[in-house]
């Protein structure tokens, strides 16, 4: 599909003001909240707010809320992404303002990452504590034992691995295991709860759930946890965990519905209140990952929080060639 003249025209309007150049030059790096842009650009909210209205009347970029909070992303698909993309590789990344945007961005990730470490360590020793508050972690367990079936299972990879819970349930159905977290608080209680589990063939290792270093199609079944509500760049979260999934294995992604519990973004360091099931397919389909199935647990309690069992599976590479 190509643009119409005129369209092209709006596109190329809209990312041809300085202001609206540099958010999209920001935007490509990761999603960003309007708070985060005016602390980037040094500009008020109002006007920032304006420059990301017309960058999304034109298509460039994705508007979407998050509770209280607003989210921007460059626009995934269509001509108008696509053009947005072509000028941004032509512009020189060593332009000074660029440059200083990108430092400053990088600040504005060091505080974030700052402050979510400080939570982990104040909080590593009661993880599972604060977890029960707000799910039945019981009926969750039994659905993700259902989801990821009786195996066996050649390796098991669990993204985020926190307390190492996923590992001892799920471990005892595989042959070799493997937990990757950037805590090192959490990495040492995972490490206890498996030693006292006699889990045998299972690794702990300090790690980054965006970049796992581990090879293509590794491990036939891959766990993400309560993990992605933490992150800046879910969608990445999630491609690089289907990237590691073996043919015919499967991608268990857990964590909870849309929801307005503001608290938890302000005293728990969630970044996402909850995803949607269409976001979720739109994630796992863009990296051929098939029979999405997805069981919903109500809260146990009013007022609290949905949770979401996402399972999909790689086509195995004789049916995929017989297609």
């Amino acid at each position: 599909m190509s643009l119409r003249a005129d369209q092209a025209v709006e596109v190329l309007r809209a990312a041809g003001e300085p202001t609206r150049l540099r958010i999209l030059a920001l935007l490509a790096r990761e999603e960003l909240a309007v708070l985060e842009l005016c602390s980037v650009l040094d500009q008020s909210q109002p006007r920032v707010s304006r420059h990301l209205k017309l960058l999304a009347e034109a298509g460039l970029v994705e508007r979407f809320p998050d509770g209280a909070w607003v989210f921007y992303r460059l626009t995934g698909e269509g001509p108008a992404g696509e053009l947005a993309r072509q000028v941004l590789e032509r512009v020189d990344r060593a332009d000074p303002v660029l440059t200083r945007d990108a430092e400053r961005l990088s600040a504005v990730f060091a505080e974030r990452a700052a402050g979510a470490s400080d939570y982990f360590a104040r909080n590593a020793a009661r993880w599972d504590e604060i977890r029960s508050l707000y799910v039945a972690e019981a009926s969750v367990e039994t659905a993700i034992l259902a989801a990821a079936g009786r195996g066996p299972f050649r390796r098991l990879v669990d993204l985020g691995s926190g307390t190492g819970r996923m590992l001892t349930l799920l471990g005892p159905r595989a042959e070799a295991s493997l937990g990757l977290d950037l805590s090192q608080q959490m990495l040492n209680i995972a490490r206890n709860h498996v030693g006292q589990s006699g889990l045998a063939g299972c690794e702990l290792r300090h790690g980054d759930i965006f970049g796992t270093r581990l090879p293509d199609a590794s491990a036939d079944l891959v766990v993400v946890h309560q993990v992605l509500h933490y992150l800046a760049d879910p969608a990445a979260a999630v491609k690089e965990a289907a990237r590691i999934t073996a043919p015919g294995g499967k991608l268990i992604v857990v964590d909870f519905a849309p929801h307005r519990l503001e608290f938890l973004r302000e005293q728990h360091q969630h970044r996402r209140l909850g995803f949607s099931d269409a976001e979720m397919r739109r994630w796992l389909g863009a990296e051929a990952l098939e029979q999405v199935v997805v069981e919903t647990l109500p809260p146990c309690r009013d007022g609290g929080l949905t949770v979401k069992i996402w399972t999909a599976q790689r086509v195995a590479a004789r049916r995929r060639s017989a297609a």
